[in-house]
């Protein structure tokens, strides 16, 4: 489904600073996996190259059977549909519903009124947010903004959702509501890449965790709580 292979990003202007350094992971469809490491460690980039935002400066990247190398410009749009992706911060539009922020994603790919009407409720449902479908995002608590956000990144059922720390912004509470949700998708099949801070999930999860350091992968173990890492 994923894999990196000695995959290396320097930006321009970091003469001194490998963003990642030669890293190669590989991760299985309907896979869960967690992403640790420190603030400038790497995790951002690393996504931002699975989602084309980025490109690498050496290394190879495939993901779902693209090679990016072989990949257009033009096919990047169609890559990002198979990539879902959640923010720490919401990203919503403020003035637009609950329903609207959902159906916006279906919107700006050509989906028909009668499929969005069909679709977005069916995903509120799987996100629990049934009955908050005309709230406006300044009527939601933290938690439930952004399980319309994780809502409105898999209406188009991508193969893949990368969460960049998803919980950074809540509660304890309403992160594990988040977290709940995050499991639930990868049951129905969704491989799901996390990224966190939080060591309380990292621990209560017991999934397979990448630790990277100074843009390196310096561990990558199975049921790993924090403290094991």
């Amino acid at each position: 489904m994923i894999l990196l292979d000695r995959v290396t990003k320097q930006y321009p202007r970091a003469e001194d600073q490998v963003a990642l350094d030669r890293i190669s992971l590989h991760v299985d469809p309907k896979e869960f996996v967690i992403v640790i490491g420190q603030s400038g460690a790497g995790k951002t980039t690393l996504l931002k190259l699975l989602t084309r935002e980025e490109r690498p400066t050496s290394g190879k990247i495939i993901v779902g059977g693209v090679d990016y190398d072989k990949l257009k410009d033009k096919d990047i749009p169609m890559l990002r549909r198979k990539i879902g992706v959640v923010f720490q911060d919401f990203k919503l539009l403020p003035n637009k519903t609950v329903f609207e922020n959902v159906a916006f994603a279906l919107e700006v790919v050509g989906v028909s009124n009668k499929e969005i009407h069909s679709t977005v409720p069916k995903v509120l449902g799987i996100v629990n947010l049934k009955g908050k479908e005309n709230f406006m995002p300044r009527q939601l608590s933290g938690g439930e903004r952004q399980r319309v956000a994780i809502a409105r990144a898999i209406v188009r059922q991508p193969r893949i959702l990368v969460a960049d720390e998803p919980t950074g912004n809540l509660d304890p509470k309403h992160a594990w509501d988040v977290i709940k949700v995050l499991e639930k998708i990868n049951r129905f099949g969704t491989t799901v890449l996390l990224t966190t801070h939080n060591k309380e999930i990292v621990d209560k999860l017991k999934r397979r965790v990448v630790v990277i350091k100074d843009g390196k992968i310096i561990s990558d173990k199975a049921n790993a709580g924090y403290n094991k890492l």
